[in-house]
Order: structure tokens, then sequence, then C-alpha cells
């Protein structure tokens, strides 16, 4: 009977280890990721994959729109760049209207983001998912923005 139980509690263990993600789990760490984020704290890049994917859909005044991708290596420099700024204008991000739906294997978050600097919300997305050591990590960033800056540097 000893024997038993053993291999029971160990089964249920290694059950519970394997088991898939759920969206409250994709809830709590994206939850996490905005306190880290609207804090300035330099961890905030450990919540994505290395390779992941960030876009920004720059909103122009004629209603028209331009789509930029980048990699994070640039998108974490961007963030150490413009850091300092935001912190002293206090600048942060809230996320609004949060759903969560399975996107294969992985969860995705759209929700309305309002910038604390403006007065209006606008589109924003993320894909969460476990990375090859299990953890959750940011896979897929997508925000709207009516910051013409990011235009600056674009190919014509």
């Amino acid at each position: 009977m000893k024997k038993f139980l053993i291999t029971f509690c160990t089964l249920l263990i290694g059950l519970g280890a394997n088991a898939a993600v759920t969206a409250d789990q994709a809830l709590t760490f994206f939850a996490k990721y905005i306190d880290s984020a609207n804090n300035y704290k330099e961890d905030v890049v450990n919540f994505y994959t290395p390779d992941a994917k960030i876009i920004r859909v720059v909103m122009k005044p004629d209603g028209s729109t331009v789509t930029l991708t980048t990699n994070m290596k640039e998108y974490a420099n961007q963030m150490r760049i413009g850091a300092n700024l935001a912190k002293m204008r206090g600048y942060k991000n809230f996320y609004t209207e949060r759903k969560v739906t399975k996107a294969g294997n992985d969860y995705k978050i759209p929700c309305l983001r309002q910038p604390s600097t403006s007065d209006y919300k606008i589109p924003a997305y993320f894909i969460i998912g476990e990375d090859s050591k299990g953890n959750l990590k940011i896979k897929e960033e997508s925000m709207h923005s009516k910051n013409q800056l990011l235009l600056k540097g674009k190919k014509k």
C-alpha cells in the first residue's frame, strides 16, 4: 500500500508539472509584465522570448496606418533609451477590455491600451506562451500608436 501511494503521488506531481498553461496563468503573467513595464524594472525584457516579434501600427493624422515590425534586440535597445524620459514624465500604459483566446499552444490577449499621457484608447495584443524551458513569455506584441516619431527611421 505504501508503494502504491508513493507511486500515485509521484504520478500526480509529474502530471501536474506537464499540465498545459491556462488562460488564468497567461493573464497573471500579463499583469506581472504590466507591473514591470510601468515601474521601469530592468527585468521587463525578460518577459519576452529572444525572437519575439514586435509590431507597431502607426496611426497617421490622415487616418492611414503604417505597420512597423522589429526584433527583440532592437526593441530592448529602444526601451532602454526611452525609459528615463518616460520615467521622468510618469508615463504608463493601462490595458482595458482584456480578453483571452487560445492561439494554438499559446494565448492571445487582445485589449485596449491607454497611454497615461492621453485620453484615448487604442488596440493592442500580446501572444503569450511557454518557451523551450516551460516559462511563460511574450512571443508577439502589437500596439497601435499615434507617435509619428516611430516613422522617422522607416525606409521609404
